[in-house]
């Protein structure tokens, strides 16, 4: 029973394995248990231990294994006005601090950032990415933003930092001067300005930024839809052909706002230059010279018939329906155009159609 109760009252051994990835301050519960004077304090690699002695800033011990003694506790021995040798337990908190680096942190713009571009003028624009952090100074980390938490977690530091990033991202890219479509390929460079910026604003909570990455700047969306369509007309090459390319594409689709709205601005157009051509009482203006001839209608298909053993021809459509009407068009008559692969009955060609559209005979009286 009194091993039992020495046991309780004093601690021989402290230490803190962390299993978790996002804890970065983790309180020793002493559990109103006094330290030993010459216990044992282990401190691995990626942590410090910093001593609070009566809400005051104390020792801080960097990775190694101590005896806790007055030698080797300065602050605290100053504190309590300790003589060398002192051998009293005594009663302090005891934080770990994670020393890693915290990767893949988020960042982001809730708000679209104003920006003047040389191009599209004021724009509204958006980024985001990630960045690591580390606790560079324990004891100040500790008494500007832990306080008395006992377990502290990267989400409890990470909304203050992303605060300090984004005012920083505000800053840095409203005065670039890079255009919009130029920044991703400057995206490293804008980096190094907003994390030179904020490193001596998280300086000050004992925190460091090893790495900071911007991975992406977005424009609104009609903004892009106006590059899409800067980019649309810089392929056409001809903005008259691509003009007539969305007139005619909006007019296939005739029941769209657009079909209806491209229909009545083609109409005014045209009424338009109907009117610039008429005369002032309204009758066409008599032209200088004799007006030109019109075009020579198209000429249709031509045939060749067979009538024992010779070629008659060449035909139009309107000579063959004649002879079918005389008789001397049959479905039997031989016949062949240019591009037919030898003669061929009329009944096996296009001619079947005209044939077949004949009235029958008259009924005999």
């Amino acid at each position: 029973m009194v091993f039992d109760f020495l046991k309780g009252e004093f601690i021989d051994v402290i230490s803190w394995l962390d299993d978790t990835r996002d804890t970065m301050v983790w309180r020793f519960e002493r559990r109103n248990q006094a330290i030993k004077m010459g216990a044992k304090l282990t401190v691995r690699e990626g942590q410090a231990a910093v001593f609070i002695h009566e809400g005051q800033l104390a020792d801080v011990f960097t990775p190694g294994l101590y005896q806790l003694e007055t030698n080797n506790m300065p602050i605290m021995t100053t504190l309590q006005h300790w003589d060398h040798g002192f051998q009293s337990p005594f009663k302090s908190e005891v934080y770990f601090v994670s020393t890693t680096r915290f990767n893949d942190q988020k960042w982001g713009t809730k708000n679209p950032i104003m920006a003047r571009d040389p191009e599209f003028g004021p724009v509204r624009i958006r980024a985001f990415g990630t960045y690591s952090m580390r606790v560079s100074d324990p004891g100040k980390f500790i008494k500007e933003i832990v306080g008395t938490d006992g377990e502290f977690t990267t989400d409890e530091v990470s909304m203050q930092i992303r605060n300090q990033i984004v005012q920083a991202a505000s800053q840095a890219l409203a005065a670039s001067n890079i255009p919009v479509l130029d920044m991703a390929a400057n995206l490293e460079d804008l980096g190094k300005v907003i994390a030179n910026s904020i490193t001596p604003k998280v300086g000050e909570y004992g925190l460091s930024i090893p790495e900071f990455y911007v991975e992406n700047i977005s424009l609104p969306e009609e903004v892009e839809k106006a590059m899409d369509k800067q980019t649309s007309i810089g392929v056409a090459g001809d903005l008259n052909k691509y003009m007539q390319f969305n007139a005619a594409e909006a007019m296939g689709q005739p029941g769209s706002a657009a079909g209806a709205a491209m229909s009545t601005g083609m109409g005014a157009a045209m009424g338009f230059g109907m009117a610039q051509n008429l005369g002032p009482w309204g009758a066409a203006p008599q032209a200088s010279g004799a007006a030109a001839p019109p075009p020579p209608p198209p000429m249709g298909k031509q045939w060749h018939l067979a009538d024992n053993g010779t070629t008659l021809g060449p035909f139009g459509e309107g000579d063959l329906r004649r002879m079918a009407n005389e008789g001397r068009l049959t479905p039997a008559t031989m016949v062949w155009s240019q591009g037919q692969d030898g003669w061929k009955a009329a009944s096996d060609t296009e001619l079947a159609a005209l044939l077949a559209s004949l009235p029958p005979p008259p009924p005999k009286p």
